[in-house]
């Protein structure tokens, strides 16, 4: 079995966690740059995550405060997809990756770090991402900030895209 060591999320486990919902918090703050919004849709939105596994890694969140998928309704769903698909599109032009790991965590037994709000994981990945420092000296080397990061997504997500049925 092989095993994916996150050494740096330790902040996040450990640290105090604020009152209320960080989602919704952050989705009623005037201030994308500074909450890590690179998008907004009608019923969902696109957030970096500031804990990231790679580089890139977004959440697609709903509005909507629901703790399961079964919870949420349709229309938010079909934005939730769309908005995944989008930032596939938009991971892929900014940021060129080999791969995706794409998913939810429901509940906290399943791994939710935000286990009251349901959200989507899209996490970028390249061949030989991992590498000597986790192992060895328990280190990430993330070779962009995420304020780099949010800047060059959130001008992939500006931009207009033909609409695809494929």
């Amino acid at each position: 079995m092989d095993t994916l060591w996150a050494p740096w999320r330790i902040d996040y486990i450990q640290r105090p966690k604020p009152e209320g919902c960080i989602f919704c918090a952050c989705s009623i703050v005037d201030d994308d740059e500074k909450t890590l919004i690179v998008h907004r849709g009608s019923r969902c939105f696109v957030i970096l995550n500031r804990y990231p596994y790679n580089n890139g890694h977004l959440m697609v969140v709903p509005f909507a405060h629901e703790s399961s998928i079964e919870m949420v309704e349709m229309a938010a769903l079909a934005e939730l997809m769309a908005l995944t698909r989008l930032s596939l599109a938009v991971l892929r032009e900014a940021m060129h990756p080999g791969g995706f790991n794409i998913g939810i965590n429901q509940g906290a037994a399943a791994g939710a770090g935000v286990a009251d709000h349901v959200h989507l994981h899209v996490v970028p990945r390249w061949a030989g991402d991992t590498n000597f420092m986790p192992v060895l000296s328990e280190t990430r080397v993330m070779p962009q900030s995420l304020e780099s990061v949010y800047h060059v997504l959130a001008r992939g997500f500006a931009l207009e895209r033909p609409a695809s049925g494929k």
